[in-house]
């Protein structure tokens, strides 16, 4: 039999870029997606240097255009003829908040990390029927608690974890497993394509100024400690070759921790009187 398939979107660096090395090594042909095709060296460096280099196959997929995930969803059936897993995990994140920012710009946070996310997985699902396959998808600890300064990229986050957890019974009806992957901090390049300059936009921030710059140093020190994207993306391949995945998967121990402590606040205090202390 042929190798099983599996798309990975966003592959150009950190955790997907370890994914689409990490499910090549476990034997999976790896169809490894990014948006500019021109970043793919560091990915093909890395896939030669484990020794798999011949089981990447590096194609153009900008989660946001429809018709870019259309056409590459049919691109690999007619070259591979099957797809037997997808792991979404293009995303961009996002600091603000919503009296200091358009409405528009929640909107595109909204568009990649959401709407991004159902394009890839609706193009995906009737071959992943086919196959019996599975669809996995990155979302984050941010998918679980709101956190603050993060409002645009939490809402878009508890919306893929609400979307995926209303899908996965009747995904499996079908034959087709659903599972989320949640990291917490990752130390990759995710943090600095936010492109925030902080001085400035603690200038910025009027009244908030004083809360933002509290979050901003808790979060460096939250970064400082950070999971490495190697570890990380190796839970999802761990998943990715699991014969009975979980629906809701953690990357690491303080991963779980964090997450824990919202699945059991049934008041939601716990919760907000963490996130309030990031403020001081």
């Amino acid at each position: 039999m042929s190798a099983p398939v599996v798309l990975v979107t966003g592959t150009s660096t950190g955790i997907g870029l370890e994914i689409a090395v990490g499910a090549a090594r476990a034997g999976w042909r790896t169809v490894a997606t990014m948006r500019d095709v021109g970043r793919a060296q560091r990915l093909r460096d890395a896939a030669d240097a484990a020794g798999v280099g011949d089981l990447l196959d590096v194609r153009r997929l900008d989660v946001v255009d429809q018709a870019s995930v259309v056409a590459c969803v049919a691109d690999v059936m007619a070259v591979h003829g099957r797809l037997d897993a997808v792991v979404n995990n293009a995303g961009a994140g996002h600091v603000g908040t919503l009296e200091l920012e358009t409405v528009d710009d929640v909107r595109a946070v909204m568009e990649v990390n959401f709407f991004g996310v159902l394009h890839v997985t609706r193009a995906a699902l009737p071959h992943l029927r086919a196959a019996g396959g599975r669809l996995l998808t990155v979302t984050s600890v941010g998918g679980v608690v709101g956190q603050p300064f993060n409002e645009a990229y939490c809402a878009a986050k508890f919306a893929v974890e609400g979307f995926m957890e209303s899908l996965a019974p009747v995904a499996a009806s079908a034959g087709v497993s659903v599972t989320v992957i949640e990291p917490g901090a990752v130390a990759s390049e995710f943090v600095a394509n936010v492109g925030l300059d902080r001085e400035a936009a603690i200038a910025g921030a009027g009244a908030y100024g004083p809360a933002l710059r509290a979050y901003l140093a808790r979060s460096a020190d939250a970064f400082a400690a950070a999971q490495s994207p190697a570890d990380a993306a190796a839970a999802v391949v761990a998943t990715l070759t699991d014969p009975d995945p979980a629906p809701r998967v953690q990357t690491s121990p303080a991963a779980r921790q964090f997450v824990g402590t919202k699945l059991a606040d049934l008041d939601g205090l716990a919760v907000t009187t963490l996130t309030t202390s990031w403020l001081r």
